[in-house]
């Protein structure tokens, strides 16, 4: 495996133009097919064996006017200064803005306080529930905007309301502000650990390039495959993760090799042979496990575990090939400067060649008195060589 992967990353530092140039043309591919394939449908989450499954499956069987997983939104009245909810025009203007939900588009139900006894002890307070036929992510815009405008009215009638629930919250989209600090934070990271802003600039462009790859055939791929914005995420957070860390591995090594006077292609393969193994096993690891999750059975997490597979395998592949590519275009800037004497280190040189001798002065050097030749007779040198002398042996 090692000698293997050697060849590949002299290899790929030799025909650098070439590899840059497919794994350019491969992200092209990828971001044109996500942009033209239609937006893929988010699909109820299920999880057929489990307990709490059979219970929304029931649910939808009993009361089929109904869904189980649909989105319920909540209304709270609120009633002026020294007034109640339960007051003739307070009553009426709660009414009014519940009627106008009532036998709206999606809309399953709608609660009315007043019967349900949804009301505060004091009677300033009220709320009523209203549950939609589908789920907070297929919501459609005019739903959403008569819940809003069913409030304002009440508003208007002087009433404080306040909508809560799951109809109106917003869907999460991938690369959103929690990417981008993670980014800023593994930048500032890696420029400190390897002293070169070329080095971790490097690291970071080719986790990019796997991770846009991989979100772009996710996106294409939503709707054959029914992927939903789950998988996307965890690909963009997985070949994030583990693009940067296989690609600090190579290039770690390769500042290494480049130290210790290697040729830029010896360097380059070096490192790909050795600490390349090491991602390779790692990649491999991570790539079995997430495919592992298909054994459980549940359709949302084998395309979830497939899909961070597949960012996974990118992030290997693009850390074994394009990494030493792009040291074959940034070799001098990527490899480390000569170590220069720090200033502390020179003057304590200078002090330690100025230091004064512990000999007495006029006298010298002592050396060492070489032994005498051995005469015919004299045993020889090592143990028992006492007996040379006039001492007696011991």
């Amino acid at each position: 495996m090692a000698t293997f992967l050697y060849r590949i990353g002299r290899w790929a530092f030799r025909r650098r133009r070439l590899v840059s140039g497919v794994w350019l043309g491969v992200l092209v591919v990828a971001v044109v097919a996500a942009a033209v394939a239609p937006e893929g449908k988010e699909e109820d989450l299920s999880m057929p064996g489990t307990e709490s499954q059979k219970a929304f499956d029931l649910l939808d069987e009993r009361f089929p006017q109904s869904n189980s997983q649909g989105a319920e939104a909540r209304l709270v009245f609120r009633a002026p200064d020294g007034q109640r909810v339960t007051a003739r025009e307070n009553r009426a203007a709660v009414e009014d803005a519940l009627g106008s939900l009532d036998g709206g588009d999606q809309v399953a139900s709608t609660t009315d306080p007043y019967e349900t006894g949804d009301v505060s002890e004091d009677g300033t307070i009220a709320y009523s529930t209203i549950t939609y036929t589908a789920d907070a992510v297929d919501l459609t815009e005019p739903a959403k905007s008569a819940l809003e405008d069913a409030a304002s009215q009440a508003r208007e009638a002087g009433l404080t309301v306040e909508i809560g629930g799951s109809a109106l919250d917003a869907e999460e989209e991938p690369g959103g502000t929690t990417e981008i600090i993670g980014v800023v934070v593994a930048a500032v990271v890696l420029v400190l650990a390897l002293g070169s802003v070329v080095a971790a600039g490097l690291s970071l462009l080719t986790a990019f390039v796997g991770v846009a790859i991989a979100f772009g055939l996710v996106s294409a791929l939503a709707v054959p495959l029914g992927l939903t914005s789950t998988v996307a995420i965890l690909a963009l957070m997985l070949g994030l993760a583990v693009g940067i860390d296989y690609a600090l591995f190579i290039t770690s090594r390769f500042r290494d090799e480049r130290a210790r006077g290697s040729e830029p292609e010896e360097a380059a393969g070096r490192a790909v042979g050795t600490a390349g193994s090491a991602v390779v096993f790692a990649g491999a690891t991570v790539f079995i496990a997430l495919v592992g999750l298909g054994v459980v059975g549940i359709p949302e997490l084998t395309r979830i575990g497939m899909g961070g597979a597949g960012a996974v395998a990118l992030a290997v592949l693009v850390a074994l090939t394009l990494v030493p590519a792009l040291f074959g275009h940034f070799a001098k800037r990527v490899s480390p400067a000569r170590a220069k004497p720090r200033v502390w280190g020179r003057a304590l040189s200078r002090a330690v060649r100025k230091a004064p001798s512990s000999r007495r002065p006029g006298s010298e050097p002592r050396t060492r008195r070489p032994p005498r030749p051995a005469g015919p007779g004299s045993p020889p040198a090592g143990r028992g060589s006492c007996c040379a002398g006039r001492r007696p042996c011991c």
